[in-house]
């Protein structure tokens, strides 16, 4: 028995939308994500899940984000409502069709791992000191994009 998936005329034409992104700053030297998009970002969103959708949007604002890091930071994510604090970005991935999930640790150290339906995903980067004043700043999204282009 055949299913068809029952759509509005708006999620079809999002759907069928070659993505782009736009932003405007009230400081026009803001690093913005109106750059050229990477080629996978590119690909129309229908032939997408939802999860890898927001993947890739995802590695954009962070490395957009990490952009306007100073060497002595790396990005962090806040969570909203209760006590959950801050998450260190140290990586992320989605599960097929609507799961996407961070990998991290809080801000006494402990390892931590945010897993959230795409529906509710509300993301607000943060800027932390970098936790070794000796080594580099961690730049998360660089590697995440670089195995974006991988794949």
């Amino acid at each position: 028995m055949m299913q068809d998936k029952i759509e509005t005329s708006a999620e079809v034409a999002e759907a069928a939308a070659l993505p782009r992104c736009y932003e405007v700053h009230a400081d026009p030297d803001s690093v913005s994500g109106t750059k050229d998009l990477p080629e996978p970002l590119r690909r129309p969103v229908d032939s997408k899940s939802p999860a890898q959708w927001a993947y890739e949007r995802l590695i954009l604002y962070i490395q957009n984000f990490e952009q306007t890091l100073d060497a002595d930071h790396e990005v962090a994510m806040g969570f909203t409502g209760g006590d959950a604090g801050v998450m260190r970005i140290e990586g992320m991935g989605y599960f097929d069709p609507d799961v996407i999930t961070f990998y991290g640790s809080d801000g006494s150290g402990a390892r931590t791992q945010l897993v959230q339906h795409v529906s509710q995903l509300n993301v607000m980067l943060r800027a932390l000191p970098k936790t070794v004043e000796d080594k580099p700043a961690n730049r998360i999204g660089f590697r995440l994009a670089a195995k974006l282009e991988e794949s």
